[in-house]
């Protein structure tokens, strides 16, 4: 995989020697401002000069970050802006908070993050919604389907004030979760070892039958079932097998994420069918935040906010020149490189979908959870008002030309 991989050539006990003389988070923060091809000196340099600045202080507060399974490597691909973050933080307050990112796997995954930051283990993490959706079951009032047109929508709701009362407000109250900042894709199909022989598929009904994975999303799963894609839940773990040997046909996630989790050697297609959301979230303990002074949390919302600009610009290029996520692919990129397809969808055809299972058009399945959402956000009807907020932008607009707000801020 050489797209964006300035530390291929770096090997895991060299990084984790450095790791263990200057601190993780030094090795990571440092690694991920250098470009280019990069020498074990390069990192150590990069390493020891982050270590200074970082302890030149002692810090006032100090926040465990787990990052589920990010590194310096995979997050030049799926740009989810955690280490942007982290590094502007401890700038901002001048050493006052020291984040100290936990990637890997090491201390959380991708479905425990939530919970290891809801009793205390971490004090932030970095997660899709989707995944921590079974620690903080009112994250799946991102996953009606085909409630965001585009990425652009996406973008647009969470810069939005009205994100708050309807997303963020509700998360904290009920699961103690300060929602931070957001990477946006849209999810699609991504078809192993079944589908390598088969055209690139063009209409809907060519996946209907298909058997595919699912994540911790209880709405996403009501999409799955409503245009005959047949959810299993396989543990992440498994279903990089299960599409290689043809267990599975497909999972459900989106185009970076099969790049930056090395999925592309098994995926066959990426059919982009934007059916619900890709979000790769940071949140924070709201109790954490609640216990900081009020110039270190504005500290904490202006970092956010800087992430979330920065994820906004550099997902945006890396899905087109790092993933591949584009037709033609471009070359030297991930997917070109793996022979992964993309299948973009014709309107009439993501319109046959919105029609089969959309609450705008098939609202009986979506009823119960619907309610359930309502009720824990206090009454609104929580999917018409992301609906609504979503349509304030063109449906056809690129999502980099989003106008960037402090959602803090009405």
């Amino acid at each position: 995989m050489k797209a964006s991989n300035a530390l291929s050539g770096i090997s895991r006990r060299d990084l984790f020697k450095l790791s263990g003389q200057y601190g993780l988070s030094s090795v990571v923060l440092g690694a991920s401002a250098l470009t280019g091809a990069v020498t074990l000196g390069d990192v150590a340099r990069a390493a020891e000069s982050t270590y200074e600045k970082r302890f030149a202080k002692e810090a006032k507060h100090t926040f465990k970050l787990g990052a589920a399974g990010f590194n310096a490597r995979n997050l030049l691909i799926e740009r989810a802006g955690v280490l942007e973050f982290a590094r502007d933080l401890e700038s901002r307050t001048d050493g006052e908070i020291r984040v100290e990112f936990i990637g890997d796997n090491q201390i959380c995954g991708q479905t425990s993050c939530v919970e290891k930051t809801q009793s205390g283990i971490v004090d932030m993490y970095a997660a899709s919604t989707q995944n921590s959706a079974g620690g903080a079951p009112y994250l799946n009032v991102l996953d009606y389907a085909y409630m965001f047109p585009g990425r652009a929508s996406q973008y647009h709701f969470l810069y939005s004030p009205e994100s708050v009362s309807v997303l963020r407000d509700p998360l904290e109250k009920r699961h103690g979760l300060k929602f931070l900042f957001s990477h946006a894709e849209l999810r699609g199909m991504q078809m192993g070892s079944t589908f390598a022989d088969k055209p690139t598929v063009t209409k809907l009904e060519e996946l209907f039958g298909t058997k595919n994975r699912v994540t911790g999303t209880q709405l996403g799963r009501i999409a799955m079932e409503l245009l005959n894609l047949n959810p299993v839940p396989v543990a992440w773990e498994e279903t990089l097998d299960g599409l290689k040997q043809g267990l599975i046909d497909g999972a459900e996630t989106w185009a970076s994420a099969v790049a930056y989790a090395n999925m592309s050697p098994v995926v066959s297609q990426s059919v982009d069918l934007r059916f619900f959301c890709g979000t790769e979230h940071t949140s924070m303990s709201a109790s954490k935040f609640d216990a900081l002074g009020g110039e270190l949390q504005d500290a904490v919302l202006e970092s956010s906010y800087l992430a979330q600009v920065h994820v906004q610009a550099a997902n945006e290029a890396a899905l087109v020149k790092t993933v591949g996520f584009s037709d033609p692919v471009l070359p030297g990129t991930i997917f070109a490189e793996n022979d992964v397809r993309v299948a973009f969808l014709a309107d009439d055809q993501i319109r046959m979908a919105e029609e089969m299972c959309s609450p705008e058009f098939n609202p009986e399945p979506w009823a119960q959870w619907r309610e359930r959402l309502n009720g824990w956000a206090g009454g609104m009807d929580t999917y018409q008002t992301i609906y609504d907020v979503a349509r304030q932008v063109p449906a056809d607009m690129k999502p980099e030309n989003v106008e960037p707000r402090r959602w803090w801020k009405s």
